[in-house]
């Protein structure tokens, strides 16, 4: 059975845990109507086009 020969330091430790537990930002798009930036594939919240569509109608004000 293996067993360490020294303790991992908790600097050590953290330091390898870091890299693969890191949060990925997530992936933006320029919206074509209005270049608004927002997630793909998702109604855009600014003018509320989807593929060249009007999904939700915004109110101009």
């Amino acid at each position: 059975m293996a067993v360490p020969k020294k303790k991992v330091s908790k600097a050590r430790r953290d330091k390898r845990r870091s890299s693969t537990w890191k949060l990925e930002q997530p992936n933006l798009a320029k919206c074509p109507k209005c270049g608004e930036m927002n997630l793909n594939h998702r109604v855009c919240a600014n003018c509320g086009y989807y593929k060249g569509e009007e999904i939700i109608s915004k109110e101009q004000a």
